[in-house]
């Protein structure tokens, strides 16, 4: 009778398992399809709620059964406390990381909304899953019946000689924080420091930003430098910005014909050259008495900082050119300097 009623537990417990493994099977295909239709939605919560469903459906109907198992079993009463508290403890290792990487994807969703389709920004969700994964440790170690008291008063002491052994770290990390939240710059931006470095930001982490320069390469720069150096973003206000072209003529030249030409010259690239504001206006602006000649200044819209190379190319090869068909001198610089001979002024020497 006692084995026949062991064989009928072991029976049981083996159906229970069995039950919630075509349970976490079907759970699987349905959140599967679930997360597959989701996907096809443009709202970002319904992607994260599902991907939610299927990182957890397997393996809480798993331990479920193994639960509901122990309990056909009726395994004695210690053996099911440890049983119990092992069991929980995984359950809340998996809810942990399923919610650590369900948060994280709500912080990425909220700064990809706020800062563009282009961000790629890791420092917001790697805070958030150490957070969520610390709390869940927290939790799960009281569960097992450790008091956490004790360990937070460790951690607060033991965190403050970390703090002073990695201030440079820390010092990073609240930088890179303050300058995503004051939006000083982000992914996609370009920027230039005044020690030099210059190129588009690609991504801020929580010790460094990697910016790519026009030349294709990488500079990683210490987000504390940001603090403490002026920085100018070529992406604020926005994006389109004036390109200033410096050029000069002769004191000969019919100074509105130069304009004209100069203004149909920049119409002209701005119209058909890629990387202008198509409706951009020329604008030049005559500003100095040179020694040998008149400077003036051409402005041109452009729709973003590396564009500028192609305009300036594309402007002054043509504007070159029509100087040259129209006949208006672009000067060199001379020098005119009278040499006295028998108390008369001698002729004048030319310097070129």
């Amino acid at each position: 009778m006692p084995e026949s009623l062991d064989l009928a537990r072991v029976i049981a417990a083996a159906v229970v398992l069995a039950v919630a493994l075509v349970v976490a099977i079907v759970l699987r295909m349905l959140s599967g399809r679930l997360n597959k239709r989701a996907g096809d939605t443009r709202w970002a919560w319904d992607d994260l709620a599902a991907r939610l469903l299927h990182d957890l459906a397997v393996p809480l109907s798993l331990l479920a059964g193994v639960w509901g198992a122990a309990n056909a079993l009726s395994l004695k009463a210690g053996t099911l406390s440890g049983t119990a508290n092992v069991l929980t403890a995984i359950a809340i290792i998996v809810i942990t990381l399923a919610c650590a990487r369900m948060f994280a994807g709500v912080v990425a969703s909220i700064a990809m909304a706020r800062q563009g389709v282009a961000a790629n920004v890791t420092i917001f969700a790697n805070i958030t899953r150490v957070v969520v994964l610390g709390i869940g440790m927290l939790v799960m170690l009281q569960s097992l019946g450790v008091s956490i008291t004790p360990l937070l008063g460790a951690l607060g002491v033991g965190g403050l000689a970390v703090a002073l052994a990695l201030q440079d770290t820390l010092a990073n990390l609240f930088a890179g924080v303050h300058v995503l939240a004051s939006k000083t710059i982000e992914p996609g931006d370009y920027i230039r420091l005044s020690s030099g470095q210059e190129g588009y930001v690609v991504d801020i982490n929580w010790r460094n930003t990697s910016i790519r320069t026009l030349s294709d390469n990488i500079e990683v720069i210490p987000n504390q430098r940001f603090s403490d150096t002026i920085l100018t973003n070529y992406h604020r206000p926005a994006q389109d910005m004036s390109l200033l072209i410096q050029a000069k003529v002769s004191y000969g030249a019919d100074l509105e014909y130069v304009e004209k030409v100069v203004v149909e010259i920049g119409d002209a690239v701005m119209a058909e050259i890629e990387g202008a504001v198509k409706e951009g206006q020329t604008l030049v602006r005559f500003h100095t008495w040179g020694e040998s000649s008149i400077d003036f200044t051409a402005i041109l819209r452009i729709t973003e900082f590396g564009e500028q190379f192609r305009i300036k190319h594309e402007f002054l090869k043509r504007l070159h050119r029509r100087f040259d068909s129209e006949g208006i001198e672009i000067p060199l610089p001379t020098r005119r300097v009278l040499l006295p001979e028998n108390g008369r002024a001698a002729d004048d020497l030319v310097l070129r």
